[in-house]
């Protein structure tokens, strides 16, 4: 609780009604080491800042955590909205406040490469520290840069191997890029340094100036080559134009729209953790991407708002006089002032292309987050999925799933596997010997294990956010009971929380997964409000619905694969007790000992009676059994 609360609604109360910018500091406004840690625009000064300190307000995390650090604020009424925002813009550049949207790009800058080699390449880099190259840059991101020399060594034959030029000349035999034509070949020595040199030329035109650009080039030169009769020059730049052309042709980046452009989109994953995109359009084809993770989440058409404000207000200074167009996936607050002030249109694209455009920069800042979290997006997107599917309030970042395996009455074992992440966790893998139930009782099993995992918390195994048991709602009604037992609270239908008491441990969700008559995973097992059982049906959804089915037969395969094992021990222990002077106690202590039926029939005389504590006419009768085993 922030203490100087009363102290700010009575400053709150004496605001004027006016336009302004207001700015929360950590101390008090005499305080040397006084910090700006939020500045914000306001129509209204009196009416907004006094939201931040009514005390049923609700606030999501960012707000919540300026709120508990704000000691004192002042203000600076403008006759205007607009100059309360140019002014907005203004203060957060020269405080870089805590709390406001600090774009941070975790990439520096980028370069191509043209080497100081006597036969040049072109490469990719990230600094220019050689002084003996020449560069091309730099560049804010790398995603044009990597394509685009890619591209040139495509397009022009150039090598991209580490053969060094002229030494290798005729002393190798080609490359498969040579044989396959993605190469010249010129470790072959069949190509001179100056038409090696004019190559690169070409190359290094297309990459500053584009394909339509070097296309027309080399399209004029072509002509001039056919009209002088040189037809294998015509030949070879009409193979390039032609190359040229299919890379334009492949590219799922390429716009119908030969403008410039950007494409916004932010991703908000169940983490609380955001991350947005800008991709670049220029002359209709993709030339650059920046991602940005930003901070804590609010309210998302706010955020929108912030990152733009702080990404283009540097336009401001370069005193452009062309509008740019940018495509967002929603409206915004102060759209108009932000088109005013920062010399933007701001587009909302509904179908079509620019909607397509709208997902490929959501998919984008999705990776950023994906690749952070070490989760790849594919298993981000079915966790997501399968939380909503399930109306989790979290990522179930750590399932836990249970099944039982019977084999007669002799044998009863359970299996527990553990996925964190989207992907199985071997390490947290457990198996359960069951030991209380009598004849064939899964209920009375699944009672069993359920109650040996979460009876009191293992400190190298961490509680799931999602329990999952092989079977209907019999199977869970069960589990439930169990998990009440013992102080948990259990999301049973996928809608609401038990976890208001204290005493709860934790709150954890339960689900059963059903198969059909053919073994294969069919629905989901849950209760709705009235406690009446139902099914949520997953065939729909081919991401969630691949995932459980991989997760049921893993578990499967686990408490079958145990309850096979456990099979032939005790096979095999029946088989030790027929020997005379082998009891319970010593077949368990050769069992532990030697483990496999392979391991004991290798074993020696001396050994075996060493391990049974036998006598040594005993030893001998059981030496000579096992050999026969």
């Amino acid at each position: 609780m922030n203490e100087q609360i009363d102290f700010l609604k009575e400053k709150c109360s004496k605001l004027p009604a006016t336009p302004g910018v207001y700015l929360m500091k950590n101390r008090s406004n005499d305080d040397p080491k006084c910090k700006v840690i939020y500045v914000g625009k306001a129509k209204h000064l009196k009416n907004r800042v006094s939201t931040y300190f009514v005390g049923n307000a609700k606030r999501d995390r960012k707000t919540a955590k300026l709120v508990e650090h704000i000691r004192d604020f002042d203000y600076i009424v403008t006759l205007k909205e607009i100059d309360a925002f140019v002014l907005e813009t203004s203060l957060i550049k020269q405080y870089r406040p805590k709390y406001n949207i600090l774009l941070k790009d975790a990439k520096g800058f980028n370069y191509v490469k043209i080497t100081a080699d006597e036969y040049p390449r072109l490469q990719y880099t990230l600094n220019a520290d050689d002084k003996k190259a020449k560069y091309i840059g730099p560049y804010v991101g790398g995603f044009f840069v990597k394509q685009s020399v890619e591209d040139a060594n495509r397009i022009f034959l150039l090598p991209s191997c580490n053969r060094k030029f002229p030494e290798s000349f005729g002393k190798i035999r080609s490359c498969l890029n040579h044989r396959i034509k993605r190469c010249m070949g010129v470790c072959q020595g069949t190509i001179s340094r100056d038409e090696y040199s004019d190559i690169v030329n070409l190359a290094v035109d297309y990459i500053k100036n584009g394909s339509k650009a070097s296309i027309a080039n080399l399209t004029n030169e072509m002509n001039e080559a056919a009209e002088a009769l040189d037809f294998e020059k015509a030949v070879r730049l009409r193979d390039r134009i032609a190359a040229m052309k299919r890379a334009d042709t492949v590219q799922s980046v390429i716009s119908s729209k030969l403008t410039d452009y950007d494409v916004i989109g932010m991703f908000v994953n169940y983490d609380g953790l955001t991350a947005v995109a800008v991709v670049k359009y220029s002359g209709g084809r993709l030339v650059d991407k920046q991602s940005f993770e930003l901070g804590d989440v609010y309210e998302k058409s706010q955020m929108l708002r912030d990152f733009i404000l702080e990404y283009y207000s540097s336009r401001i200074d370069g005193n452009l006089d062309k509008s740019i167009e940018v495509y967002i996936e929603s409206e915004i607050i102060d759209q108009e002032l932000l088109e005013k002030h920062l010399k933007i249109s701001l587009k909302i694209p509904k179908r079509g292309e620019g909607l397509s455009q709208i997902m490929l920069a959501r998919s984008n800042a999705e990776e950023i987050l994906a690749l952070k979290l070490g989760r790849t997006t594919k298993e981000t997107l079915v966790l997501e999925e399968l939380a909503n599917l399930l109306g989790l309030t979290e990522l179930p970042r750590r399932i836990e799933c249970f099944d039982i395996s019977n084999i007669g009455e002799s044998v009863k074992v359970g299996g527990m596997v553990t996925y964190r992440d989207g992907k199985p966790y071997k390490k947290d893998y457990r198996k359960f010997t069951i030991k209380t139930v009598d004849g064939l009782d899964d209920y009375g099993c699944m009672r069993e294990i359920i109650e040996r995992r979460y009876k009191s918390d293992d400190d190298r195994l961490e509680l799931p956010q999602l329990i999952l048991v092989d079977g209907g709602i019999g199977h869970v009604s069960v589990v439930k009971g169990v998990l009440e037992e013992l102080g948990f609270g259990v999301n049973f239908d996928g809608l609401s929380k038990s976890d208001s008491n204290d005493k709860i441990r934790k709150s954890v969700n339960l689900f059963g997964l059903v198969k059909d008559s053919k073994h294969r995973t069919r629905a989901i097992a849950t209760s709705n409000r009235e406690g009446e059982s139902t099914e949520i049906q997953i065939q729909a959804n081919k991401k969630v619905f691949t995932f459980l089915t991989k997760l049921q037969d893993e578990v499967h395969r686990f408490t079958v694969t145990f309850a096979r094992e456990r099979h032939q021990k005790s096979s095999f222990d029946l088989s030790l007790r027929q020997v005379p002077g082998i009891g319970e106690v010593k077949a368990t202590l050769l069992l532990k000992h030697f483990k496999t039926k392979t391991a004991l029939k290798s074993a020696t005389f001396e050994e075996l009676s060493c391990v049974a504590k036998l006598s040594s006419e005993k030893a001998q009768v059981l030496f000579e059994f096992v050999k026969t085993m």
